[in-house]
This record gives structure tokens, C-alpha cells and sequence, in this order.
């Protein structure tokens, strides 16, 4: 039977799928959909931000107004009334501006909480081949830093520069509307420094990417070494992890530095064209008003407006820098929502096949994780119900892979897996989870109680209280395996989960995996690392199995295999059927010295 050829394995490198050619107005219409729902905050938000410009534009002109009208008369009444109306808009200006502040402060931080969720489900949507391609430093770098880049543009960055923006394009109207020369003499610095913006925004917004691109690998490479610091004292190989830390920190810094100076040139160039602005306004206004012209209190006025057309530019320059980071910020995290599983689930196109007892099947499966380096290649293999089955093989013979192929943690290239005489990719993630089990040799154990680790990923157990947990495992003999523990199955584990012995750890699997009744049981060298005692105790756990139970065995040493109905030996992208436990051991030698 031939069977369609899908791609290899896909890839998730998140480094390499970052579109560094995207202009900045496409990310920020990507942003958009997370602000559903929050529509009429930012409406509110909006027009508050309106009032507090009026008001704020409004100030230089009363000045102006005042002293041309009521300080050259020294009409002591006419600077009260409008002092007091002064005071009257720049308290209507603090009262918009807190509010404002205060509710897209809200919106932030429900933009923060939604971001996170969205990012942390999207990682739990994608296969396998996601993380071995990826660091998880960089992945928690991107949920954690990113998105706060991106809540704090929300709340104050984006605010600022549209406040700013509102300021500026009001403080030019009054400067053109009051006097058009002078304000056109104004306006001149700022639109060279416009178009110097413009030339080096692309460049400020890729350095940033690469700045936090390089953050993310430092993230990585020191969670890996914590990780696995250990092994690096118990090989006194502290050096090699000072090595490439260094090195990655020298990358880093490297990336940092040019960012940061690119970032910080704005600065200055924005202060230059505020004072050139306002030496423009002094020099050009005093030859004014000596040609009578413009009046002083007109000069005031336009003093006053370039400062307040200047200094929203300078706070841009600022924010400039701080929106590209938060767009590069927003580039790494669209990658990681914009990704697709693989492992979709797809509609049942036929009956059940007639093979009742087969529990598992491999129809002319191949696959391989890079092109061109077949793990797998045209396998074919039957599991019957009730029989326990052993994968031996060398080391990286493709014995995990085969197991992994089972549980659908990755899909062939070519062929199909039958899973009770249905294709695996017609099951649901939950029908698939509670038909197939899998003990890995390191088990995963989560920080809280034995009993949220008994049940974890049970849906029939979820919800049922202490007492109904305990009548089960007590039922199935079980309860007395936590009868070290001083509050049973309420017992809290510790936060560092290492300081439980790994046989504690398997206890703990092996009952999860026998209380969900799975129709087909993988254990990946699940008895490698423990004592005798301990793998005669998970022996006896595993009696507990229903007798259709099918078992499939990864192991090395020929006691864990030696019960098995079958054997099979994986090698050379083939998978062969031993006839015996002898016959396995000779392949197993022979495969040693050809490897």
C-alpha cells in the first residue's frame, strides 16, 4: 500500500523565521486584534489625551494674549480674570492626563495578561519538534521580557509619543496661525531632523532585534548550564561553562552596545533642533518686532510654543528608540503566534480496519528528523492487545524515535500509524492521551500535591476529592506506596523536586500511567537508574494494568526484556523482528561493532 510523502519534520527554529524586512506600521496593525474588547478604554483614553492637549496649547496663547492686552494697560484686573483661567486649564490638563494615564494603565496590563496567556498557549499547541529546535532560555526570555517590552509601550511609550504627536501637530498650527514666517522658521530644524529620522529608523529597529535576540540566547545559555551544573562539577568542566558563557556575553554585549549608541544618537540630535528652533524664534522675532511686525507678547507666545513643539520632539527621541525596541519585542512574538502545528487532527475517512486485537500498527512508515537521514524507512510492525513488546537496538538506532511515532509526538513522512485500526491522526489530543501512556527514564514530577500528580492529565479523576483518590488507589493496592508521606496523598512535594530520589519519581509515574487504563504503555528505559528494589515494586504497579494493556519496552539490560512475547531490533532505519533473546543479543553485538 503506498501511502502520500509528506514533508520532513518542520522548521520551528524561531531565529530563523523572524521577518526583519516588515515595516513598522505592518507590526503595528498586527497588533490590533489583542485590543478587542478594550475599544472603549482606548476611545476614553483618546479623547482625554485631546483634552489634555487643548488645554496645554491653550496655556502660551492666554500668555501672549495677557501680555499684549492687559500687561502693557497694567490692568491689574484683566491679568487676575486670566491668571485664574490659566490655572482653570492646566487643572483641566492634570485631571485628563490622570485619568488617562490610569485607565490605559488598566489596558496594559489586561494586554500584558492576554499576550501571555496567548503566547503560553501557542507553545503548548506546537509538536515536539519545536523545543529541540529552540532554547527554552530564549522561549521564557520572549514571554517573560517581550511581552513586558510590549505592556510598557502600551502604557507609557505609545501614550507619550501620541500625546506628543497631538502637542506638536497643535503647537505648528498655532505657530503657523499666529504668524506664518516666523513660524515657518520655527518648523525648518525640525524637518531636516525628520528626514534624519527617517533614514535610520530601519537600522535602529534591526540592531534592536538583534540586540534582543541576543538577550534571549544569553537567557538560554545560562538556563542550560544552571541546568545541567551537575554534570559540569561532576566533570570539573567549570571552565567550558565560563568559556561559553563568556562568549556569549562578549555576543551579547556586542549586540547591546551598538543598539544602545543608536538608540541614545537621537538624543542629541533632537536637543540640536530645539535649540536651533528657538534661536530661529529670538533672532527672526526681535527683527520682527523691531519692524513692527509682531508684539512682544506675540514673541512670548511663540517662545513658548517652540518650546512646547521642541520638547515633546526631544521625549520622541526617546521614545522613538523605545518604540523600535518594543516593535522588534512585538517581531519576536508574532513568530511565535503565527506558527502552525504539524499534528493535526483529521476527519475519519474510513471504517475500522478488521484487525480487532491489533492495538498498534506501522503501515510502511518512514521518517527522519533532517533531509536526506532516514531514521525510519518503510517500517512495518503489528502490537497486539495484552503482549508486551521490547525495542533494543544501539544507541541513537531509532529505538525513542519508533516509541515517539507511537505516541504521535511526531508524524511519519510516509506511511501511516494505526492506532486500534484507526489512523492515530483521527484521535483527538485527549482520545490519544488517554489511550496511549509513556514513561520517560527521567519521569516529569510538577511542584504541588501527590495527589495533582496522581491525576494529572486523568480527565476522569479531575475534580474527584482526596478521599475519592485514596478508595481508588486503595482499591487498586496502591495506597501503602505513600504511606511515608505524612499527609498521604495531600502530602505538598517540596518546590526543588530533585531532592526526591528518582525512585520516588517512577513510583509516583507508574501509578499515573496504571490509574488512566492506557490501551498501550510505552516505558523509554523507565527502570534504567533505579535500584532492584524499587524496579520490582514498578514491576508489581505494572500488574495492576488491565490484561488487554499492550506494553512496549525500551531497555538496555536483557532482565527488562527478558519477559517479553516480542523483540525487536532497531537499527539502520530498519526494524527486525529477533526471534529470541539470544538472537537479539547477537544483533545487539553485531550492531556494536559495526557502529
Amino acid at each position: 500500500m503506498s501511502h502520500k510523502k509528506v514533508p520532513q519534520t518542520m522548521n520551528y527554529n524561531l531565529n530563523t523565521r523572524t521577518n526583519e524586512k516588515e515595516p513598522w506600521y505592518a507590526s503595528i496593525r498586527k497588533l490590533l486584534p489583542l485590543l478587542q474588547g478594550e475599544k472603549k478604554f482606548v476611545v476614553f483614553s483618546v479623547c482625554a489625551l485631546l483634552v489634555n492637549t487643548v488645554a496645554t496649547l491653550l496655556g502660551p496663547y492666554l500668555i501672549g494674549y495677557t501680555i499684549d492686552t492687559f500687561v502693557v494697560q497694567k490692568s491689574i484686573e484683566g491679568i487676575q480674570y486670566y491668571s485664574l483661567l490659566l490655572l482653570g486649564v492646566y487643572v483641566v490638563a492634570f485631571v485628563a492626563n490622570f485619568f488617562q494615564i490610569r485607565v490605559i494603565g488598566a489596558v496594559s496590563q489586561r494586554l500584558l495578561f492576554k499576550l501571555r496567556n496567548l503566547v503560553f498557549k501557542k507553545i503548548q499547541e506546537v509538536p515536539l519538534a519545536f523545543f529541540g529546535q529552540n532554547k527554552a532560555g530564549d522561549l521564557i526570555s520572549r514571554i517573560n521580557n517581550d511581552t513586558q517590552k510590549l505592556s510598557q509601550f502600551f502604557s507609557e511609550t505609545l501614550t507619550r509619543f501620541l500625546g506628543s504627536i497631538f502637542i506638536i501637530a497643535g503647537a505648528a498650527v498655532f505657530l503657523i496661525i499666529v504668524h506664518v514666517k516666523l513660524g515657518a522658521a520655527t518648523l525648518l530644524p525640525a524637518l531636516v531632523l525628520w528626514l534624519c529620522t527617517l533614514a535610520i529608523s530601519g537600522w535602529v529597529k534591526t540592531l534592536n532585534r538583534k540586540s534582543l535576540k541576543a538577550s534571549g540566547l544569553l537567557s538560554g545559555e545560562v538556563q542550560e548550564g544552571i541546568q545541567n551544573f551537575k554534570v559540569i562539577v561532576a566533570f570539573n568542566r567549570r571552565d567550558y561553562f565560563r568559556r561559553r558563557f563568556e562568549e556569549i556575553n562578549e555576543s551579547n554585549y556586542k549586540a547591546n552596545i551598538k543598539s544602545d549608541i543608536l538608540n541614545n544618537i537621537f538624543t542629541p540630535l533632537y536637543d540640536f533642533a530645539a535649540n536651533m528652533g528657538q534661536y530661529a524664534v529670538l533672532v527672526y522675532g526681535i527683527y520682527l518686532i523691531s519692524q513692527g511686525q509682531v508684539t512682544i507678547g506675540v514673541l512670548v507666545s511663540f517662545l513658548a510654543y517652540a518650546e512646547k513643539f521642541y520638547n515633546p520632539l526631544r521625549q520622541m527621541a526617546q521614545l522613538w528608540a523605545s518604540i523600535q525596541v518594543s516593535l522588534a519585542a512585538w517581531s519576536r512574538i508574532s513568530v511565535i503566534l503565527s506558527l502552525e502545528s504539524n499534528l493535526l487532527t483529521i476527519e475519519r475517512t474510513q471504517k475500522d480496519t478488521e484487525k480487532k486485537d491489533m492495538v498498534l500498527e506501522f503501515e510502511n512508515v518512514s521518517f527522519g528528523y533532517n533531509e536526506g537521514q532516514e531514521i525510519l524507512k518503510h517500517a512495518h510492525i503489528e502490537l497486539q492487545k495484552g503482549k508486551v513488546y521490547a525495542l533494543v537496538g544501539p544507541t541513537g538506532g531509532g529505538k525513542t524515535t519508533t516509541a515517539s511515532l507511537m505516541a504521535r509526538l511526531y508524524d511519519p513522512q510516509e506511511g501511516k500509524v494505526l492506532l486500534c485500526g484507526r489512523d492515530i491522526r483521527e484521535y483527538t489530543e485527549a482520545e490519544r492521551a488517554s489511550s496511549i501512556g509513556f514513561i520517560l527514564q527521567d519521569p516529569i514530577i510538577f511542584a504541588g500535591t501527590l495527589k495533582e500528580n496522581i491525576i494529572y492529565g486523568n480527565l476522569e479523576l479531575e475534580g474527584k476529592s482526596s478521599k475519592e483518590i485514596s478508595e481508588i488507589l486503595e482499591h487498586e493496592d496502591l495506597i501503602h506506596l505513600f504511606d511515608t508521606y505524612e499527609q498521604g496523598i495531600d502530602t505538598m512535594l517540596p518546590k526543588n523536586i530533585d531532592s526526591m530520589s528518582l525512585g520516588q519519581k517512577q513510583i509516583l509515574a507508574f501509578v499515573r500511567a496504571v490509574l488512566r487504563k492506557p490501551e498501550l504503555l510505552i516505558l523509554d528505559e523507565a527502570t534504567a537508574n533505579i535500584d532492584t528494589v524499587t524496579e520490582q515494586i514498578l514491576e508489581t504497579i505494572l500488574k495492576k494494568l488491565p490484561q488487554t494493556t499492550t506494553k512496549v519496552v525500551i531497555a538496555h539490560r536483557l532482565n527488562t526484556i527478558q519477559n517479553a512475547d516480542v523483540i525487536f531490533f532497531v537499527n539502520n532505519s530498519t526494524l527486525t523482528r529477533a526471534g529470541s533473546i539470544d538472537e537479539a543479543v547477537q544483533m545487539l553485538l553485531k550492531g556494536a561493532k559495526n557502529s
